[in-house]
């Protein structure tokens, strides 16, 4: 049976909340996918080049993953940790290895967010400390003291926090009263104010500082290489934790390295993870030096964590990534899709920055000639896009930065299909603003 798009939004608006945002002025439903290719529920088909939200990482209806769910599920589905999980244990030693942190250990979660909360209390605890440093700019998930350390307020629904929170400095070069100086001298002004902040507005006994290599929801802002090494410095002198947010930034995706954190030469004291490591079901967990994760006294369980279900399909997913080496197919189509997009910036004065690493992508749109945000044009690429087969993402502090970023498996082909949708888009956003 199939379902209008119209009929299915009216019926969300009845009963969905009003703050679930979504895209398009006649947003869709996707119903099927294969490959890098998604279908909606009117039939119209779509290359997908933003994956659920980088979630699809190796695409959609992979025959080596959806066996291994398919014999899971018909097995046992849900145990919870009060009992051993083969495929739990399994999957926590090749993350601890891959992790390069020193003893480590893994907790596994349901999501990037939880993920993000059970850092910070393994944080605050080790350290005896509330107070924690986030960078601006920043997006760490939707619940009470994730929104806390989120730096950016389109994206914060409270301001009650259970932690004390003091934001510094991020890689968002663009907007930044730094963003001029040569890279180096920028990491030195932004390591200098990190320390200024500590000396001024905390008791200098900081938690932690939790960031993002290169931030998400806030437009895949790009810190030089380098930038995360000098931060440390910092904190080392105050022993304060790091904590590495690679819910999108993992598992290859930047394609130089397999974490972002890897591009400034430093190895943080825990990282957190999620998204694509399920391939689209849900998974996220933090992997932690062992005198850290073993800090916590009471006891506790995951419910849903680390379930034979989602740590099968994430075991498969992570065979696949490794076995193909989509880390190195990451780096090679995110070179072409760099070069399409800066030469189409030389002929889009609306292009203001193009930026990222590897299959992450974004691209920010301004009033032409200056840094004013342009979040209209935006959304008309987005909707160009669509209309040409092809969807994309978006977010940044001002809604006005497009967030590209497909499977790790796309082909030379399809590179090259999108990069022509996108340009276009883009070419005919700029036209409509300049007219």
């Amino acid at each position: 049976m199939s379902t209008s798009h119209a009929d299915l939004l009216a019926r969300h608006r009845e009963v969905m909340p009003n703050w679930l945002a979504l895209y398009y002025d006649q947003p869709i439903a996707l119903v099927e996918g294969d490959g890098r290719y998604v279908t909606d529920a009117e039939g119209n088909r779509y290359l997908d080049f933003f994956a659920g939200i980088l979630t699809n990482m190796i695409g959609y209806n992979v025959p080596e993953i959806v066996e291994a769910i398919r014999d899971q599920a018909g097995k046992v589905v849900h145990s919870s940790t009060l009992y051993l999980i083969e495929n739990q244990i399994a999957l926590a030693e090749k993350i601890a290895e891959l992790s390069g942190i020193p003893n480590a250990k893994v907790f596994f979660t349901a999501s990037g967010t939880e993920a993000n909360e059970a850092a910070l209390l393994l944080a605050t605890q080790y350290r005896k400390s509330n107070q924690v440093l986030a960078l601006r700019n920043s997006y760490h998930g939707r619940s009470y003291a994730a929104m806390g350390i989120t730096g950016n307020r389109g994206w914060s629904a409270s301001s009650l926090t259970p932690v004390n929170v003091s934001y510094v400095h991020s890689g968002y070069r663009f907007r930044s009263p730094f963003g001029a100086l040569p890279d180096a001298d920028y990491i030195a002004a932004c390591a200098d104010d990190l320390r200024d902040i500590i000396t001024t507005t905390t008791s200098g006994d900081v938690a932690c500082m939790i960031a993002e290599p290169i931030q998400g929801v806030g437009g895949f802002a790009t810190p030089p290489d380098g930038f995360f090494a000098a931060m440390k410095e910092v904190l080392a002198e105050y022993g304060i934790l790091l904590i590495s947010d690679e819910v999108q930034t993992g598992w290859g995706r930047t394609g130089e390295h397999f974490w972002g954190i890897d591009a400034h030469g430093v190895t943080p004291d825990a990282m957190t993870f999620a998204k694509g490591i399920g391939n689209g079901l849900s998974i996220g967990g933090v992997v932690a030096r062992g005198d850290i994760m073993d800090c916590l006294t009471a006891n506790s369980i995951s419910t849903f964590g680390g379930n034979p279900l989602s740590t099968r399909a994430a075991l498969a997913t992570l065979d696949y990534l490794l076995s193909h080496n989509l880390q190195e197919n990451a780096a090679k189509q995110g070179t072409k899709l760099f070069a399409g997009l800066r030469a189409v910036a030389e002929r889009c004065p609306t292009v203001g920055d193009v930026r990222g690493k590897g299959l992450m992508v974004g691209v920010e749109l301004v009033v032409p000639g200056t840094k004013q945000p342009l979040p209209a044009a935006a959304g008309r690429v987005l909707e160009e896009c669509r209309k040409g087969g092809l969807l994309v993402g978006k977010g940044g502090l001002y809604g006005n930065v497009l967030r590209i970023a497909p499977p790790l498996t796309l082909t030379d082909a399809e590179c090259e299909d999108g990069l022509r949708i996108l340009s276009d888009a883009l070419v005919a956003a700029d036209a409509e603003v300049r007219a």
